[in-house]
C-alpha cells in the first residue's frame, strides 16, 4: 500500500510559515495584499475566490475582491487591471480565469504587470521559468514540487514523467523538475505507447483531464505518483486522473482526490504574493 501524501497537512504547513513571515512583516509595518478579479457568475470560480480570501485571512494578508457583470467590456477590465497595477496596496494581481467568452484571456494576463502576476502567467514569467530565474512559480506546479520534497524523494537523476502539455501545469511543471535534475519525458495526447513511457517513471505526474485513465499498468512499481486531475466519475464524484484504488497499492507514495494537489494550489498563491511583497517592499 502506497503511502498517502497529504496535501492538506503540507499545506498547512506552507501556511503557518507566511502567516508567521506576515506577522513579522506587520511589525515593521509592511501589509501585503491580493487583489483577486473575477467576471461573471461561474460557480466553480466563486468558490475558487472565496477560498482564495479564507486563505488571505488565514495568513494574514490584505484581500480585495472586485466581482464584475458578466458583461463587462474588454475596456471596463482594462482600466480595472490598470488600476490595480498602480496601486501600491496591492502587490498581487489574480484575474480568475475562464473568463466570460467575449473577453480575451491572453490580452488581459499580458496587461498585469510581471511583478504583480503571482499566477506567473505573464509571457515574463514564463520565460524566466524557461531559464530558470524566477520570482514566482505556477501555483500547481510549484505545489506539486513541495509534495514530492515532502516525501523526502531526490528528484535528481529521476526518471520524470508529466502527462500532459498545458501552459498552466504540463509544460512548467516538466521545466521544474529539470531545473531539479531530473530526466524529463511530456507525454500527450499523441504519444506513442503512453503506458511504457509512464511505466518507467520514477516520478509520474497526471495533468491530463481525464478521470482515472492512469491504471495500475501506467504505474512502476514504488513510484511516486502525482494525480495533479480534477473530474467527476461516473457517479459524479470527484477524482483524479489517476485511478486510485488499482494504483495505490502499486506505487510509493500517492497524492488522494480531493485533499492532494487541490490544497496546494492556494498555499503556492500565497507564496508567491509574499514574495511579490516583499519584493515591492525591498524586503529580503
Amino acid at each position: 500500500m502506497a503511502n498517502i501524501i497529504d496535501g492538506k497537512a503540507v499545506s498547512a504547513q506552507v501556511k503557518e510559515d507566511i502567516r508567521i513571515e506576515t506577522e513579522k512583516l506587520k511589525a515593521q509595518g509592511i501589509e501585503i495584499g491580493l487583489a483577486v478579479v473575477i467576471v461573471g457568475n461561474d460557480p466553480a470560480s466563486q468558490v475558487y475566490v472565496r477560498n482564495k480570501e479564507k486563505a488571505c485571512e488565514a495568513v494574514g494578508f490584505n484581500s480585495y475582491k472586485y466581482a464584475l457583470p458578466e458583461e463587462t467590456t474588454e475596456q471596463e477590465l482594462l482600466a480595472l487591471v490598470d488600476k490595480l497595477n498602480n496601486d501600491d496596496k496591492v502587490d498581487g494581481i489574480l484575474v480568475q480565469l475562464p473568463l466570460p467568452k467575449h473577453l480575451d484571456d491572453k490580452m488581459i494576463i499580458n496587461n498585469i504587470r510581471p511583478d504583480k502576476d503571482v499566477d506567473a502567467f505573464h509571457p515574463v514569467n514564463v520565460g524566466k521559468i524557461m531559464i530558470g530565474d524566477y520570482s514566482f512559480l505556477p501555483c500547481t506546479p510549484a505545489g506539486v514540487m513541495e509534495l514530492i520534497k515532502s516525501t523526502g524523494t531526490q528528484i535528481e537523476g529521476k526518471e520524470c514523467v508529466v502527462i500532459g502539455r498545458s501552459n498552466i501545469v504540463g509544460k512548467p511543471q516538466a521545466m521544474l523538475l529539470l531545473h531539479q535534475s531530473g530526466t524529463v519525458t511530456i507525454c500527450h495526447s499523441k504519444t506513442k505507447d503512453l503506458k511504457a513511457v509512464a511505466s518507467r517513471a520514477d516520478i509520474l505526474v497526471a495533468a491530463v483531464g481525464r478521470a482515472k485513465m492512469i491504471t495500475a499498468d501506467y504505474v512502476k512499481q514504488g513510484a511516486v505518483v502525482i494525480d495533479v486531475g480534477m473530474n467527476r466519475d461516473e457517479n459524479g464524484k470527484l477524482c483524479g486522473d489517476v485511478d486510485f484504488e488499482s494504483v495505490k497499492d502499486k506505487a510509493g507514495y500517492i497524492t488522494p482526490v480531493p485533499g492532494g494537489v487541490g490544497p496546494m494550489t492556494i498555499a503556492m498563491l500565497m507564496k508567491n504574493t509574499l514574495t511579490a511583497g516583499k519584493d515591492h517592499h525591498g524586503v529580503k
